[in-house]
């Protein structure tokens, strides 16, 4: 799934990222520190696509795991609650969230497809941020000050719970806090000639490495050189 339509592509080469840029200094280091990427589509909702195909592909093979993240989605509706949604708004997407847990489970090649699936990769954005929405409402007094809105409600209403806008940096806190997810995002914004490196939550090991770029984010991996070898069968 490697053309312009896919919502997340197959596993590239990081190489194919270095050829956009090959003289950037930032290009050439994530090139020498991750051996692939996988491209999620640019279309407002890619942090929420990333973080969840992106944490679902690192528990593949492991069902304590996984058993422990579909139980961390189940729960995650008392924040739901908690914040004042009716179950009825989200019952449908919380449950089609948890089959694509299960799914996974079962069969780890329905992963891609599930996410490459319009209908279904879009509920699970939907329900991650109705997600973070409740989890800085439910915690207000903590995070009014890391918006510029006028009262928390309004940003989480126009802002977080409104598909296709651009994820800022308090929601994937709550979403890292909401689902036990550690993300280390490498930002190549800025005039310097540095990555800057951002670990989520502080000082904690990273499961899932982001890469930030132009307001994007794709899914970067850590690997040796021998690169298809490390493909296997989750492409």
């Amino acid at each position: 799934m490697t053309g312009t339509a896919c919502l997340v592509s197959d596993k590239l080469d990081i190489l194919t990222l270095l050829q956009e840029q090959p003289e950037d200094a930032k290009y050439q280091d994530i090139s020498k520190r991750y051996a692939f990427i996988r491209r999620i589509r640019g279309d407002g909702n890619c942090f929420y696509r990333a973080l969840s195909y992106g944490h679902l592909e690192s528990l593949l093979g492991n069902k304590r795991e996984m058993e422990k993240f579909k139980e961390a989605v189940i729960q995650s509706k008392a924040e739901l609650l908690s914040a004042g949604f009716d179950e009825d708004i989200f019952r449908n997407l919380l449950s089609t969230f948890v089959s694509v847990i299960e799914q996974t489970e079962d069969q780890a090649s329905s992963l891609l497809s599930n996410f490459n699936d319009p209908t279904t990769s879009d509920i699970i954005v939907h329900y991650l941020r109705l997600l973070a929405s409740s989890y800085l409402q439910n915690r207000a007094e903590f995070f009014q000050h890391f918006v510029e809105a006028p009262n928390l409600r309004d940003f989480c209403v126009q802002d977080v719970e409104t598909m296709g806008l651009e994820c800022d940096h308090v929601q994937i806190l709550a979403l890292s806090q909401a689902l036990g997810i550690n993300i280390q995002i490498e930002c190549m914004e800025g005039a310097d000639c540095d990555l800057n490196h951002h670990i989520i939550p502080d000082g904690s090991t990273p499961s899932l490495h982001l890469l930030y770029k132009t307001a994007h984010y794709d899914i970067l991996y850590k690997g040796s050189v021998c690169r298809q070898s490390q493909e296997g069968a989750y492409r």
